[in-house]
């Protein structure tokens, strides 16, 4: 598993908010939601997303924009377009002075807005909760990030289109799987651009190398892996992968190890029938003793208290 797979790995789309809006100018909607990630697809017309303190974006068909929580953002027809709607958390939608509008803008399955032959329609897919191992690639984006049509290709935002007002079995499976693979594709194109200044550890998959190592350690991080077995794998030394390893990631690879194991273990515990000692087991300790003094040591907590945490928050 490398970087991007990890941000959906765990806790992925399910039963994300995934709706088509359509709208007819003017229209303003503030998003205080603060999901951990939406993504907006244009499919006919133009908006504008506006973050609180940041440049505005310009949509138009086929541009793609994702946003990162908690940050709170508008989505308009023109940047000086007044607020007629507000979302809060939970996805809960109200006039400006707090009138409910769900049903007033209700417009059939899974779509919404105030004309229902308005000219412009988005596709606007949140993710309300994501693991922990989402959480170092999804720190490193900036509060809005967008892809215009012609950068990359995808022909994923007419299927989703087309999928997101059906009310078949299983479809709500069949949404989140389609909303993973646009994200994920949104991403990895972002993330090859230049400007996008990706971080070292996610450059680094790249590397023949450390590339091959960061992968070996996701793909089976309960392995006894040891920075001489590492180096048996890419067939170098164990000061050249050392060195290059801290060098591309920043990071020993044993440190590096460490943290992804108790980042997965921190998402497992997430699980409700989930127990410390197949944990341990599944992230590559011999024990629920070892897991728990990791696990401490690292995050100051033990597993039980990161799991009463986990529960007293939802």
């Amino acid at each position: 598993m490398d970087a991007l797979a990890a941000l959906l790995d765990g806790p992925r789309a399910r039963g994300a908010f995934l709706l088509r809006s359509v709208m007819s100018p003017p229209w303003s909607i503030r998003v205080l939601a603060e999901s951990p990630l939406t993504l907006i697809a244009m499919v006919t017309g133009e908006a504008w997303v506006l973050p609180d303190g940041g440049a505005p974006v310009w949509l138009g068909p086929g541009d793609v924009a994702v946003t990162r929580g908690p940050d709170h953002y508008t989505v308009a027809d023109k940047p000086d377009s007044v607020p007629d709607v507000v979302i809060h958390p939970g996805q809960r939608c109200t006039t400006p002075d707090g009138a409910p509008m769900e049903q007033a803008m209700a417009l059939g399955v899974r779509s919404w807005g105030n004309d229902p032959d308005g000219e412009t329609v988005m596709l606007v897919g949140a993710y309300e909760t994501m693991g922990e191992m989402s959480e170092r690639l999804r720190r490193a984006l900036p509060a809005v990030l967008s892809m215009a049509r012609d950068d990359w290709d995808s022909p994923l935002i007419p299927v989703l289109c087309e999928e997101v007002v059906k009310d078949e079995p299983g479809q709500t499976a069949v949404l989140d799987r389609l909303l993973d693979l646009l994200l994920i594709g949104v991403l990895r194109a972002w993330l090859a651009r230049p400007e996008a200044d990706a971080p070292a550890w996610y450059q680094a998959q790249g590397d023949p190398i450390v590339g091959h190592a960061l992968r070996a350690m996701q793909s089976n991080p309960a392995y006894p892996w040891t920075v001489a077995s590492l180096a048996d794998e890419v067939r170098v030394s164990r000061a050249a992968l050392a060195r290059r390893f801290r060098d591309l990631v920043g990071e020993p690879p044993m440190a590096f190890l460490t943290n992804l194991r108790l980042t997965l273990a921190a998402d497992l515990l997430h699980e409700p029938d989930a127990k410390v000692g197949a944990v341990a087991e599944k992230v590559g300790y011999s024990s629920p003793f070892a897991l728990s003094t990791a696990f401490k040591r690292v995050r100051g907590v033990s597993p039980q208290e990161h799991r009463e945490r986990l529960a007293s928050a939802v």
